[in-house]
């Protein structure tokens, strides 16, 4: 029976990992060998739906990794937030203490700012500046997504490790421009001729967009610079377990 349990667990150990995130973009930033990558395309139903499909597939650890909207006011663009907490509605759920710790000394030794604190888990895009700040009050969470709810309540029901990487992309005090809402298709891909049409009806969002652009673009230049880390170090810890 001990032999038995122990070959499960070096299987389970040695299963893949499976990396959660919203976009194609954020994908093409944490591919690695032996990493199972699925994008909501910033729909939660899509995303709930995906991770029904694995449900019989066996998994060693479950990362939510992407960018995210900042609520703490502290935060710029390119913080990385790794969560020690989930935040949804009312309640507070920690995520793997053990994991969290690694990751945070791995990835500040590179020089990169990293915070810890909670994210807030929401089913549909934070727009608004006002609406960060509500959340931020309520909630104390650093930061918001749309996916880390959903991993980690699919890690949960699994029994397997949890965390989050998020890298901060519009601040506490920018809001999103509209076309936010349809910038991005079910597949996870920017949608440019959505975008393309939604500015030629309004062209007065361009410069709310480049500014969302800019923030974005130094997020995933730090979200690349986790690539090489991110893997070897999960895996070193599961070896460790």
């Amino acid at each position: 029976m001990t032999r038995r349990r122990d070959r499960d667990q070096d299987a389970q150990r040695k299963a893949p990992l499976l990396f959660i995130t919203g976009m194609q973009r954020e994908a093409a930033c944490c591919e690695s060998d032996g990493v199972v990558i699925i994008c909501s395309g910033a729909n939660v139903q899509h995303l709930r739906q995906q991770l029904a499909d694995l449900e019989n597939q066996k998994f060693s650890f479950v990362l939510s990794v992407g960018l995210a909207g900042g609520l703490d006011p502290s935060l710029r663009p390119g913080d990385i937030l790794i969560a020690n907490a989930i935040a949804e509605n009312d309640t507070l759920s920690p995520t793997d203490r053990r994991f969290v710790q690694a990751l945070t000394e791995g990835i500040s030794a590179c020089g990169d700012r990293v915070v810890n604190g909670a994210i807030y888990g929401s089913d549909s895009v934070v727009m608004s500046v006002e609406e960060k700040a509500r959340l931020y009050a309520k909630t104390q969470a650093m930061a918001v997504d749309m996916e880390s709810h959903i991993a980690a309540d699919f890690a949960r029901r699994r029994q397997l490790p949890f965390v989050v990487l998020r890298v901060i992309s519009d601040p506490a005090h920018r809001a999103l421009p509209p076309l936010a809402l349809k910038a991005i298709t079910p597949q996870g891909d920017v949608d440019l001729k959505a975008i393309a049409l939604g500015l030629l009806q309004a062209p007065g969002q361009i410069i709310e967009l480049v500014r969302a652009g800019i923030d974005s673009q130094a997020a995933f230049k730090r979200l690349s610079g986790c690539r090489t880390l991110l893997s070897p170090l999960l895996r070193l810890m599961l070896a460790d377990l």
